[in-house]
This record gives C-alpha cells, structure tokens and sequence, in this order.
C-alpha cells in the first residue's frame, strides 16, 4: 500500500485528491493569478458606464482571479491555494508600491505626462487597501469551502463545489472591499451602501457563474495532466 507521507498535499480523507504544487502547471496559474489581479487593480482607475450600470475598467478581469482560485484549490489544495493567494497580495502590494515610488520621483523638465501618470496609477490608498483586504479574505474563504466541500464529497459535485465556494468568497471580497472604499467614493447612506454591496456581489457572481463550463473543463485538463493528481487519486481511492 503506497504511503501517504509521500505526497506532501494529499489529506488523510479517503475521498479527497490534490496534485503536489510543484509543477510547472502551478506556477503558471500562479503568475497568472498575479497578473490579473495587478491589472484589475489598474483597470479600476478608470470609471466605465453602460448605459446606467456603472462600473470601473477592471470589472472583467477580477472574476478571472476567482476562477484561477478555483483552479488551484480544486487540482492542488488547501495549502497550494493559501501559497498562491499570500504571493499574489504581496505582489500586488508591491506594484502599488513601486507606482508610489514611480510617480514621487522627480519628473524631467521635457516629461509632461506626470498629471496622467499620477490619476493612472495613482488611485487613493484606501481604494487599494480596500482591493487587497477582500481579495485576501474572499480568496481564502472560497478556497477553504471548496476543498472543505471536497474532502466531504470526494470528485462529485464540482460545480456544486464551484458556486457554493464563490458566494462565500465574492460576498466577503465585496463587502469589505465596499465597507472601507464606499466613503470615498462619496457613499454615505446606508441603502446605497447596500446597493453597492448587492450589485457588485450579484455581478461578481454571475459572472462565475456563466463561466462555470470554462472552469470545469479547465480543472479537468489540469487533472489529467498533473501525474500527481493521478496518483493522489489511487491513495484516496476516487
């Protein structure tokens, strides 16, 4: 009988596999998952309407973080998951920093872009504060249900697994991405407030949603083609 300690990310449930997060299909997702993020974060500087919706430029690349979320804590775990998401906050992190430093530099005599430069990269400090918070909280909470979900049902239910971890995740994100970015964005009253949280929770989700046959055929490709998985499989008798 083959030894478990031998795949470091496989739990101790019969029904649960995970891939061992050393491969390269890992860390590939992973820099995506930074990407996104960073540009979502840019994307947000600039206010986007269609017709009364209203909205920011990153609107469709923040959900892609949620779903390369999926990806990694379906195929490789709880722990590869937590690895991705702190990697991804410092990143980002980091980036915000280095456009502070960026646009604080002295600017040459013949540079005129530095008042386009600063409205670009420069967004209020509480808007990325609030952008990170959510993303770090809301990532954790959907990684945790979905393997939590998996451990107890095993390969079934994936898209059971997929939905339930999101709305557990987009409503965190949301509501303190909302809580500490609505009073400065000039929200002041409780039922836009609530309005806020709602429809930018709705639309985070239903987006999700509508990719949800994208993610399942992905995470399926992923693991058919991680030997591990295949082996974490045998162990847990899936």
């Amino acid at each position: 009988m083959a030894e478990t300690s031998a795949k470091p990310d496989v739990p101790s449930l019969k029904h649960a596999a995970f891939a061992a997060a050393g491969s390269p299909y890992f860390s590939t997702v992973l820099a995506l998952m930074a990407v996104v993020v960073i540009l979502s974060n840019i994307g947000a500087s600039k206010g986007v309407t269609f017709g009364p919706i209203v909205t920011d430029g990153g609107f469709f690349l923040f959900p892609l973080a949620y779903i390369l979320g999926d990806v990694v804590s379906e195929v490789y775990g709880f722990r590869a998951a937590r690895r991705a998401i702190l990697t991804t906050f410092i990143l980002a992190a980091f980036a915000s920093l280095c456009f502070w430093i960026v646009i604080a530099l002295p600017a040459a005599e013949w540079y005129d872009g530095q008042a386009a430069l600063e409205r670009t990269l420069g967004p209020v400090w509480q808007i990325v504060a609030a952008s990170l918070a959510g993303f770090l909280v809301g990532q954790t909470l959907n990684s945790l249900v979905l393997v939590k979900m998996k451990e107890r049902f095993g390969e079934k239910g994936l898209v059971a697994r997929l939905m339930g971890s999101t709305g557990v995740g987009e409503f965190a994100d949301t509501l303190i991405f909302c809580a500490i970015a609505a009073p400065v964005i000039g929200i002041a009253d409780m039922p836009t407030f609530v309005n806020y949280v709602v429809v930018g929770f709705l639309y985070k989700t239903a987006v999700e949603f509508v990719f949800v046959p994208v993610t399942t055929a992905v995470i399926r490709w992923f693991k058919r083609r991680e030997p591990s998985y295949g082996a974490a499989q045998a162990v847990a008798g899936s």
